[in-house]
């Protein structure tokens, strides 16, 4: 029986690459790679986001890519109080929290921000 065991990456069709390779390096401290024929990624953890330009997508892709779709939780160990003292910082608003949620094994306290094409970004802690 087929079991999934972790997520590898995912792909972000984005506006330009450049914007959003400058937000999330700066904004969320993850490593810009670069693999394959000159395309570029965003590691953190074991994970990695790919990146697409809209318009210049890799084969085979979504049926309607487009920026700006995307919700995701992001986890941190940095306390949130931390957290929310650099996103102001940063120059970044807090859309929302932080509040309580629900993550994928456990609670979470969460704030909502958006990334250079407005894709909502939840970024969490778990609670103990």
């Amino acid at each position: 029986m087929l079991k999934i065991e972790a997520l590898d990456h995912l792909v972000l069709t984005v506006a330009s690459i450049e914007k959003t390779v400058a937000f999330y390096e700066k904004v969320l401290n993850m490593e810009v790679i670069v693999f394959g024929d000159n395309r570029k990624a965003l590691q953190f953890g074991l994970q990695k986001f790919n990146l697409h330009e809209a318009g210049k997508e890799f084969e085979p892709k979504v049926k309607n890519p487009r920026p700006g779709s995307a919700d995701f939780c992001l986890i941190t160990k940095t306390p949130m109080e931390d957290v929310i003292r650099h996103l102001a910082a940063c120059d970044v608003q807090v859309e929302e929290g932080p509040v309580a949620r629900t993550g994928a094994v456990g609670k979470i306290v969460s704030v909502y921000v958006r990334d250079p094409d407005e894709n909502l970004v939840e970024i969490s802690n778990y609670v103990e």
